[in-house]
């Protein structure tokens, strides 16, 4: 008896090992990818993390070695349930059960001579005598980095403050052969003037921005062949998401700066015009002059002046989670043809489209107050979800001048606000724009759009730049269409 019962527990202990050999040799796992393709990212800047689920659908234990191909021209990582490797082995995946890997790539610097280049790999998966091979795949992109590589204080007003920034030359001109990738800030130091070429792509990481003090920004972009400023993460998630640079920083002392023909979008503030140096006098050059320019999907302002000089011409702004437009602390504005629209999404928005103030509060507490001697809008739309787009906060000592003008404009504004006075000539308050599609960013009019020719055509007979809207479509020069585009029969 006690022979019969060894050789029964022999049978069985020895058995079922070889039968779990024998399947082990032939196991063939499962994934829930056959391949991996990231998304595009520049070379030396790490792709977000892909996962790859594996599969063990067999009945019994199996024990797999994981390992990722030769360097290819970046550098391949991967996680297997928790562990940072190259290769690993005899990783148990039980009966019926699975195990996450999660992967990323940094493609190295100069990994290749092309502007786009696609790097490629492959996970190995040997289970007994089977060997199983999912295909890497991760494009890349070169680019002009401009990373911080000097040490400088700076002196501003009453302020002094040390940066880490880019240096540049001078005179320094960027084209569009590579795109340019912006590590902290880029500083455009006093007397100098970085231009911007037509279809040069600027991509900005988080916190970073361009300053310019004391000297002066050309951004010359044309119709068919724009300038762009976002994010540096090019995954489609990070598409339309605000808030990740900085802002365009034009301090004060700077001066004729221009930005043609742009596309700003998804920073904390598109572009921040800083207090003039010299007090504001009508008549002065603009320290900005933008035309023909996209402001969206800001976290904070889409365009901000703070005691300046602004000229606006054929904008369209956008979505921002305060303020499309705040014309601070006074200053000089000028706007003409443009589609200041808010319906912005990501959260609750308390702040009207557009402010104009004259006053500011100083660290003491006290109150500062200066001239808004011009806040002029011309052919304009102003709409958005809230009941009124437009906020007026004027100190009220009334020693300090609040100046503003709307013609021919149409404003979403608070119904019990009195309009019938010299601020505001021929406007259209509270109607439907009919935008073709508000909600997907498509402000094109309808037919029954009531800004159809309510335009003053002397605007654009004295403007060369505006007699064509944002797209270059001629416009009536007797009776133009509102905002930034003009209807197309």
């Amino acid at each position: 008896m006690k022979i019969i019962y060894i050789t029964i527990i022999s049978f069985i202990l020895f058995g079922c090992k070889k039968d779990n050999l024998i399947n082990n040799g032939d196991a063939k796992l499962s994934f829930s990818n056959d391949s991996i393709i990231f998304d595009m990212t520049f070379h030396s800047i790490g792709t977000s993390t892909k996962t790859l689920t594996v599969y063990n659908q067999n009945n019994f234990n199996v024990t797999t070695n994981i390992y990722i191909g030769e360097e290819n021209g970046g550098s391949f990582r991967i996680n297997v349930d928790g562990i940072s490797t190259k290769s690993i082995e005899d990783v148990e995946i039980p009966a019926n059960d699975s195990i996450f890997i999660f992967l990323e790539v940094t493609p190295y610097e100069n990994s290749s001579t092309d502007s786009v280049f696609l790097l490629t790999n492959q996970i190995s998966f040997t289970t007994g005598t089977k060997t199983q091979n999912i295909v890497i795949a991760a494009p890349g992109r070169n680019a002009f980095f401009h990373t911080p590589d000097t040490y400088g204080v700076f002196v501003i007003g009453s302020d002094t403050f040390g940066l880490n920034y880019s240096k540049i030359d001078c005179f320094e001109e960027w084209d569009n052969t590579k795109p340019h990738v912006i590590y902290g800030y880029v500083v455009v130091e006093p007397e100098c003037q970085l231009r911007i070429l037509e279809g040069s792509n600027i991509y900005l990481h988080n916190n970073s921005g361009i300053l310019v003090i004391g000297g002066s920004l050309k951004v010359l972009g044309q119709a068919n062949n724009k300038v762009t400023f976002q994010g540096d993460r090019l995954e489609p998630w990070y598409e339309n998401i605000p808030g990740q640079w900085d802002r365009i920083w034009l301090l004060p002392g700077s001066k004729e700066n221009e930005i043609n023909h742009a596309i700003i979008r998804n920073g904390n503030t598109g572009v921040h015009v800083d207090t003039v140096a010299s007090a504001v006098e009508i008549g002065n050059k603009p320290n900005l002059l933008i035309n023909n320019t996209i402001i969206e999907n800001m976290a904070s302002i889409g365009l901000l002046g703070q005691g300046t000089i602004i000229e606006g011409n054929n904008l369209v702004i956008n979505k921002c989670g305060q303020y499309n437009l705040a014309c601070n602390i006074g200053g000089i504005y000028n706007f003409n043809h443009c589609t200041f629209t808010n319906y912005w999404n990501f959260n609750t928005r308390q702040t009207p489209s557009i402010l104009l103030n004259n006053y500011y509060e100083g660290s003491n507490g006290n109150i500062y107050e200066r001239d808004l001697k011009k806040a002029e809008f011309n052919n304009c739309i102003i709409d958005g979800y809230l009941s009124t787009e437009v906020s007026f906060q004027q100190e009220t000592s009334n020693l300090y001048s609040f100046n503003y003008k709307f013609n021919n404009c149409l404003i979403k504004i608070d119904p019990n606000m009195d309009t019938d006075n010299q601020n505001f000539n021929n406007v259209i308050l509270n109607q439907s724009v009919n935008f073709i599609d508000y909600l997907n960013d498509d402000f094109h009019l309808e037919n029954t759009s009531p800004a159809i020719n309510h335009g003053d055509g002397d605007i654009i007979n004295n403007n060369l730049i505006l007699q064509f809207d944002i797209e270059g479509n001629l416009r009536d020069a007797i009776s133009p269409d509102l905002g930034a585009y003009e209807y197309l029969n």
